[in-house]
């Protein structure tokens, strides 16, 4: 294989130049961050399980006319995306009472909400990605009134089209965290859903028992984390054909 240039390394994927111009190769590892990475660890397959899971629910959005920046699965690790300029907000979508909403607001975790709720976080890890508002967002450019409006409109089509998705195979749709990206072609500018929708940044609870099937486990040390992230994929009905045993790392450019 050719050795390739990496442009980016995150918590949980590294980014190389892709092959062809304005594209981008996306490689999933299996290490674990939790609370802005002052806990980190390794769950074993979960860049095979978390690629193949992006790469379904992106898919079967693309279908819908959901825009997104995945073009194809590679192999089992990366898959190839299109290079967008990613707009520094991460897009939360609260449908049950979870995590940082029950300790902010005091509700019991578990609680329905009364409508799905979005709040927006501005992405910089040396501040703690802080909650931000709409005038926040306008007033210091990150994106313009157009621009929220449609976040917000493809944000409320994922979450309607996921919501039933998982609930169809015994999963609620709890929270997730999306992002998105502007692609300019020729004189027009579109905003594409970017980055992945995987266990790692959804909240996935098992129907009829409460469950967690995400990340949640790794955080709060729950154990069987491998296995939870398994036990999506199986019901998604994409359990990668060679298991989640293929750790091999990605060719780094010296």
């Amino acid at each position: 294989m050719a050795r390739r240039r990496q442009l980016y390394e995150g918590k949980a994927k590294i980014l190389f130049e892709g092959p062809e111009p304005g594209t981008i190769v996306q490689y999933f590892k299996d290490d674990a961050t939790a609370f802005n990475a002052q806990k980190k660890g390794t769950i074993t397959g979960k860049g095979v399980l978390n690629n193949r899971i992006s790469e379904y629910l992106m898919t079967r959005l693309n279908e819908i006319g959901v825009p997104t920046h995945f073009i194809r699965r590679l192999n089992m690790r990366e898959q190839l995306v299109r290079e967008v300029e990613i707009i520094p907000l991460e897009v939360v979508v609260r449908n049950v009472a979870a995590g940082s909403m029950s300790t902010r607001l005091g509700i019991q975790e578990g609680t329905r909400l009364p409508r799905s709720i979005i709040e927006y976080y501005y992405k910089n890890d040396a501040l703690g990605d802080p909650m931000v508002s709409e005038e926040h967002i306008t007033a210091f450019g990150w994106a313009a009134t157009q621009d929220i409006d449609d976040i917000v409109q493809l944000t409320l089509r994922v979450n309607d089209f996921l919501s039933g998705l998982f609930l169809g195979v015994g999963i609620t749709l709890v929270d997730f965290k999306l992002e998105f990206g502007r692609i300019y072609e020729n004189d027009d500018m579109r905003i594409v859903l970017a980055d992945e929708i995987s266990p790692d940044n959804c909240r996935l609870w098992d129907s009829k028992t409460g469950e967690k099937m995400d990340k949640d486990r790794f955080r709060r040390d729950l154990g069987k984390v491998e296995e939870a992230y398994q036990e999506v994929a199986r019901r998604l009905g994409i359990l990668p054909e060679a298991g989640v045993r293929d750790l091999k790392g990605p060719e780094m450019m010296q």
